[in-house]
């Protein structure tokens, strides 16, 4: 009953939360649609284990796998090092992400809207599109990589099928492609379902799989593996560029967690199920891809750190089959959850009118294959290219995710400092309300950390504010911000009073 009133709108209190009476004056407004409408209490249904299972199904995907493997490789740690750094970043982005999914959950808005509030209605178009950006490169990765493993099932069903080739694994890319839109597009409540019913098949698999790969490795020489760094090198330095890699592979989400967060029926819920399916989760898997890698050796004459493949050489079709399935299931529950709903809601916040959320679904996709294309011409045969699918996941997108960080420390401040965590929910979607236009405070605040970022790229000059650039850019952003709404107070919106 979103459009049940008329005139003018109203928040109306319901327990410690708030639901929108819209009426006609936000209902015609070019900024509203239903999909992007705050979500009424009696829609906010996901509990704890929602949370959790959301987490442990975003968690369980072939780039965690590879983690561990990227920071001993790259980062020069040792594997308990690598390990430990997993764990301590992805306790540190609980922080933002339990933060940032508080007005989620007290107001019932998805990350765009709660955006307007810091960068203007018009404003929030920015981050709203890097963040989108982000996502849909992320998108058409893990399709890849669920195409793949389409690809090696059908291999070891249908007679014939591997002779296809890279036109086998295209085929299983649009096949994956066209699952993760058709899931999305079903709503909110099939990426719940989803996601509960994989995180158990997922924790047990991976469990499964670890007992199976221990008794063909030395727990006690994989630990003893030295660190791939300079003898004299201090541990802090590589440590802390680790710990800040990892932060940076969960800062799409701690932005956008209000667009899960509004489904959540407390704030209890969110904060205990994020705090129960992120870091455990991230950590395990992380170790068992480490495990894993260091097992291959023995189970197919050859190091191996990406587990589609790995497992594609194994001998035996059944279990090739059954792990095919479930890749297929992993990648599904990471891929619609993380890398399809954020840039849905995006695209819609640019023009609510044109584009709902079935429309804002296939934007996504599209842009996803387009991404990809290379790729995908590669494996017809059509084009010959030395850019890999690697290159892209290591490079540009994981210094891409850096100039998010000011987004994050901009959202907590101008909720919890400038706001004090209150908004006028009609003024959100009105294009003369309190937050209308481009908010200067914002925009200031994000421009100059990531110009900061772009001239230590570029010049070579305060590396250390790339190399840890999630945190300097978010505090900096965040301290910036609040200086400007502090000094420039005619910028700050007189926020309206909420009524019971």
């Amino acid at each position: 009953m979103k459009n049940a009133s008329s005139g003018s709108s109203s928040a109306i209190k319901v327990g410690e939360f708030y639901e929108l009476q819209t009426g006609s004056d936000v209902s015609s407004s070019n900024h509203y649609n239903d999909d992007i409408a705050p979500t009424q209490v009696k829609e906010r249904t996901w509990n704890t284990w929602n949370v959790a299972a959301l987490w442990v199904g975003m968690a369980i995907c072939v780039p965690t796998y590879t983690l561990g493997g990227v920071l001993t490789s790259y980062f020069g740690l040792s594997v308990t090092e690598a390990l430990m750094a997993i764990l301590i970043a992805n306790i540190i982005v609980l922080i933002p992400l339990t933060l940032n999914a508080f007005p989620g959950t007290k107001y019932g808005i998805p990350f765009p809207v709660l955006l307007r509030s810091s960068f203007g209605v018009f404003g929030s178009n920015i981050p709203c599109l890097i963040r989108a950006l982000v996502a849909c490169g992320w998108f058409g990765i893990q399709t890849m990589f669920g195409g793949l493993a389409i690809h090696i099932l059908l291999s070891n069903i249908m007679p014939g099928w591997e002779s296809l080739g890279g036109t086998g694994e295209v085929i299983g890319f649009f096949t994956f492609l066209v699952l993760n839109l058709y899931i999305v597009i079903k709503g909110a409540e099939s990426i719940k379902i989803l996601e509960t019913l994989a995180a158990p098949l997922l924790l047990a698999v991976g469990i499964g799989l670890m007992m199976w790969a221990s008794p063909k490795i030395s727990y006690e020489a994989l630990l003893a593996i030295p660190a791939n760094r300079p003898e004299e090198a201090s541990l802090w330095g590589y440590f802390f560029a680790g710990v800040t890699a990892m932060v940076g592979f969960w800062a799409t989400l701690s932005l956008n967690i209000p667009d899960f967060s509004r489904y959540v029926r407390s704030q209890k819920d969110q904060i205990v199920g994020q705090v129960i399916g992120l870091p455990l989760t991230m950590f395990f898997f992380a170790a068992l891809g480490v495990v894993l890698t260091a097992a291959s050796t023995t189970l197919v004459g050859e190091t191996i750190s990406d587990p589609v493949t790995l497992i594609g050489k194994i001998d035996n079709p059944f279990w090739v089959v059954i792990a095919m399935a479930i890749i297929i299931i992993a990648t599904l529950s990471t891929n619609t959850a993380a890398n399809i709903v954020s840039p849905t809601n995006d695209f819609q916040n640019v023009a609510p009118k044109k584009i709902n959320q079935t429309r804002g679904v296939l934007l996504t996709g599209l842009i996803g294959v387009l991404l990809m294309s290379w790729e995908l011409l590669k494996k017809l045969g059509w084009i010959e290219s030395d850019v890999s699918v690697e290159a892209m996941y290591s490079g540009w997108l994981l210094g891409y995710s850096s100039i998010l960080g000011p987004i994050a420390g901009i959202m907590i401040v101008d909720y919890f400092v400038v706001k004090r965590q209150k908004l006028s929910l009609p003024d959100l979607y009105l294009t003369d309300g309190c937050y209308s236009g481009f908010n200067t405070n914002g925009m200031i605040a994000f421009a100059i950390p990531v110009a900061l970022t772009l001239y230590s790229l570029l010049s070579g000059n305060l590396n250390w504010f790339y190399q840890y650039g999630w945190f300097t850019g978010s505090i900096l952003g965040g301290l910036i911000y609040w200086f400007c709404a502090k000094s420039r107070t005619a910028d700050v919106p007189n926020l309206a009073v909420q009524s019971d």
